[in-house]
């Protein structure tokens, strides 16, 4: 069951007075503005916005894109930015931004504050960017529908490839999505290039629909609409609360995570707002308001609080992801030609 529009406000009031965000009067002036690209989730990003003004002062200006989008957007406006902070989304295309000169360098003095694996995105971006949070690549499933066709829970990547699943099956397009994006790397990584190629024409037909953005393929699993999605695991739990027939599981064999990352745009104008913002995300009470909007990566300060429908790490076979090379502009559009060129171009 969707939750009413009250419902909605109830929980963001909630959030605001349990993550000690709520300003005083004489603190809701406008002060400014900053304009945010966001490529979180839709309900996240708009708590951020509304959270961000009523605490802070500053006008909230947000657009919300995919990874791959964010980044065309801000590699196109290059010579006149218009976004001066990209929140969230995969950490391969901010990796890729900091790579082009798109982003600014820039170290939080929160930086101690975060898990290691956040410190090394921003060390390895030169500090142009930061992790803020991670969260496993796997599968979604529609329990009612897979009982209903007597389909069997995948539990590999190859369970992808039998004859049964055969348009039963949603991923992302990688030339837009930074979560299809990471199931390439991740694949190659896994399998080998040449294998995982192979791998990736088998599995395109069992495909019924590439969808642009990632989160797309979980919530039409969680709607009925197909029966599995390859989809990172931690937008499952948000779905299955509102009432949802979705479960998620991770490859037994092996995956890869994303470090959902944050960066502040070079030549940004509105430089001393994007900073504020930047900083103020980093927080455990601005982190918290992903789980509060049924958002459940983990985090990346170490003193926020974890909700227990994060994604338990220990439990995952994780690859030894290698986010410089996969993060890299030139690799990562070789990997999406070769897929457009070998998979994408081939019948269904």
């Amino acid at each position: 069951m969707k939750k009413s529009s009250s419902t909605r406000a109830s929980q963001l009031a909630l959030a605001l007075a349990a993550t000690g965000l709520m300003a005083s009067n004489s603190a809701l002036a406008q002060s400014g503005e900053v304009n945010v690209i966001c490529s979180a989730q839709a309900a996240w990003c708009s708590m951020i916005a509304v959270t961000f003004e009523k605490s802070q002062g500053v006008k909230v200006n947000m657009t919300m894109k995919g990874s791959g989008e964010a980044i065309a957007q801000i590699l196109a406006e290059k010579a006149n930015p218009k976004t001066d902070v990209w929140f969230g989304g995969t950490g391969d295309p901010h990796l890729q931004a900091a790579e082009q000169n798109l982003t600014l360098e820039y170290k939080s003095p929160t930086l101690p504050k975060l898990h290691d694996w956040a410190q090394q995105q921003a060390k390895q971006s030169g500090y142009k960017t930061v992790g803020i949070y991670s969260g496993p690549l796997g599968f979604g499933y529609n329990t009612e529908l897979l009982a209903k066709k007597k389909l069997a829970i995948p539990k590999t990547w190859n369970d992808l490839l039998k004859p049964e699943y055969k348009g039963e099956i949603q991923s992302a397009n990688p030339s837009s999505s930074g979560t299809a994006y990471t199931m390439i790397a991740t694949l190659v990584q896994l399998m080998g290039e040449d294998q995982a190629y192979e791998y990736l024409k088998k599995l395109h037909k069992n495909i019924s629909t590439y969808t642009r953005s990632g989160t797309g393929p979980i919530k039409a699993v969680a709607r009925g609409e197909t029966s599995v999605s390859i989809s990172f695991v931690h937008d499952g739990p948000g779905e299955k609360a509102q009432g949802f027939p979705i479960e998620t599981i991770t490859p037994a064999d092996g995956t890869g995570a994303e470090i959902g990352s944050m960066s502040i745009v070079k030549g940004s104008r509105n430089l001393t707002a994007a900073k504020q913002f930047y900083e103020w995300a980093l927080t455990p009470s601005a982190q918290a308001l992903g789980a509060a909007t049924l958002q459940f990566q983990l985090p990346s300060h170490k003193e926020t609080k974890v909700d227990p429908r994060v994604p338990d790490f220990k439990k995952i076979k994780l690859i030894n992801y290698d986010y410089a090379k996969y993060g890299q502009t030139a690799e990562r559009k070789r990997l999406i030609q070769r897929w457009e060129k070998e998979v994408n171009s081939l019948p269904q």
